[in-house]
């Protein structure tokens, strides 16, 4: 790759993160030696290290001292990682060059055609349904995935053929201003990353720096309604998409059957009928479209884009039902903002109308619960029966005065509690027959599996 033509040796600085694991993969695969640090041990960096990765969970300079040739080696890092790590001090003290995550990506997806999925929500769905369709089309294609694939059990798919990469766009740290695709879907702007960006307006001001990069003579497709600004400057193309409101691509005659979504696509160019979506989640019809708008943008035919879509699996959690019997459904989902909870609710109520839904909600950081904690109860309110757990910090420290509590006092449902995780498993003894719908984007997902044996203790009483 153009930049690095005298590295040898890539280290990651926080290795497990989702989109850090990608790139790792990437260059394993690309011929480098791959290692990396990173502070918890979980499936995926198992997963790595069973692929030839060398992976430790403390934080060690001598480490590096003994086993990176400094002068032939590029560290990745993530802003999660602290700036007073002493792995981090080392490298910044030894003059090792060291790149961001989302500067890395830039970088590779220079080199390619590249499609870029952008939005406060939907990224992961809408580019990985977008991947499995260039993917199994004529085109084929390169993709780095915020989840993993269902289809493929991966993050990464590889195809050095194509000239087609598809990438996340995230605007957490303003990273997407990175990339300069060739096309680009806006699904959401919405109120998130507050200690980053301040405001919404400036939120919405980035995701327009984000869609004046898009090289001319692409496209920009952005859910309708969405503030997207065209650049006269550049011969961009701009469409709009929506789920069924009158738009450049939308659905028509959506119909649920057998727990399978059916649809007519009216693009541009005409309309394919009997589209098939056997993913469940009326969101994912949504996402569907986005990821169909680009995909015929690319050059994908209606044939191949209907086979492939009948054909996709999912993300895991993403609407992840992971046990389903006459008595429960049981869902993981990484709903993590208010916007998300409601179309997951939504979904939910759609897909099992009539049937009890309890939700169990796992707030994540604690500045989006104190910016957020008004819009979280007011969905959760949508809910039956609320199990409200403790918030996941990730990457801050505590702030004072900032708990679930802010949550769980403005939910209006009075059949709702608070509780740690551990409390969990004990009051999953205690649910009723329904769906229950399991939320949030730290390790509450280390919960389904406790949470589902209950259940099935439950039926077997």
């Amino acid at each position: 790759m153009a930049g690095l033509a005298h590295i040898t040796q890539i280290y990651f600085l926080g290795i497990g993160g989702i989109g850090m694991s990608a790139l790792a993969r990437y260059f394993k695969h690309a011929g480098y030696q791959v290692s990396g640090y990173d502070r918890t041990e979980t499936k995926l960096t198992r997963q790595l290290q069973s692929e030839g990765i060398d992976i430790h969970y403390d934080d060690r300079p001598d480490w590096l001292a003994s086993h990176l040739q400094l002068h032939k080696s590029l560290v990745v890092y993530t802003p999660a990682v602290l700036a007073d790590l002493g792995e981090r001090v080392f490298i910044e003290n030894q003059g090792v060059p060291m790149k961001k995550r989302s500067e890395v990506l830039g970088m590779i997806c220079f080199e390619k055609r590249c499609c870029a999925v952008a939005g406060t929500h939907g990224k992961t769905s809408v580019s990985t349904m977008l991947a499995h369709i260039l993917h199994t089309s004529s085109l084929g294609c390169t993709a780095f995935l915020g989840g993993i694939s269902k289809n493929y059990q991966t993050n990464l798919l590889l195809d050095e053929a194509s000239d087609w990469v598809v990438a996340e766009a995230d605007e957490f740290d303003r990273s997407f201003l990175r990339l300069f695709p060739n096309l680009a879907v806006i699904t959401s702007m919405d109120a998130d990353h507050l200690d980053i960006y301040g405001t919404q307006q400036a939120i919405v001001d980035s995701f327009n720096a984000f869609a004046g990069q898009v090289q001319s003579g692409g496209s920009v497709v952005v859910k309708k309604g969405l503030q997207v600004i065209k650049d006269p400057a550049k011969s961009i193309s701009y469409y709009t998409y929506s789920l069924n409101e009158r738009a450049d691509f939308y659905a028509e005659n959506i119909e649920l059957v057998d727990e399978a979504y059916q649809f007519d696509l009216i693009h541009p160019k005409g309309r394919i009928e009997g589209m098939r979506l056997n993913y469940p989640g009326l969101m994912n019809v949504e996402n569907a479209i986005a990821a169909s708008s680009l995909a015929l943008l690319a050059g994908v035919d209606s044939e191949e884009l209907l086979v492939a879509l009948a054909a996709y699996q999912g993300v895991k959690r993403r609407f992840d039902i992971q046990y389903r019997s006459e008595q429960f459904v049981l869902i993981d989902d990484y709903a993590h903002h208010p916007a998300e909870l409601k179309a997951t609710i939504a979904s939910v109520r759609d897909m099992f109308a009539g049937r009890k839904v309890t939700g169990i909600f796992q707030p994540h950081l604690y500045s989006r619960t104190r910016d957020f904690a008004e819009g979280f109860a007011q969905e959760l309110d949508q809910l039956d029966e609320i199990i409200l757990l403790d918030i996941y910090p990730a990457r801050e420290k505590p702030i004072a005065g900032v708990n679930s509590e802010l949550i769980f006092n403005q939910i209006k449902n009075k059949n709702k509690q608070l509780i740690t995780k551990q409390d969990l498993p004990g009051v999953a003894e205690k649910l009723q027959a329904g769906v229950v719908l399991m939320m949030g984007a730290g390790d509450i997902d280390t919960l389904v599996e406790p949470v589902k044996l209950k259940l099935m203790e439950i039926e077997h009483v």
